[in-house]
């Protein structure tokens, strides 16, 4: 019986896969597919993981503080009323 076990047989698969679906959705279905994997571990395991820290991005840095928020928002737009 033949399975998987021969690299040519990977490797065609690996070629079909990349012709069918193209260079950019692989990755990702790679990662989704590794997500929906540990989401069934853990369901069978009933564990449930520390969330990871997120790295901070360096394009989220703002030379420029966010305007401060008074509180009071109107959204009515301001009509000078005359004198």
């Amino acid at each position: 019986m033949m399975g998987l076990d021969n690299p040519l047989h990977i490797a065609f698969l690996l070629v079909l896969l990349l012709l069918v679906f193209g260079a950019k959705r692989l990755p990702e279905m790679g990662r989704s597919l590794g997500a929906g994997l540990r989401g069934f571990k853990e369901s069978i395991s009933g564990e449930t993981p520390a969330a990871p820290a997120e790295p901070a991005r360096p394009s989220e840095s703002r030379s420029v503080p966010p305007p401060e928020d008074t509180g009071s928002h109107d959204p009515r737009p301001v009509v000078p009323r005359p004198a």
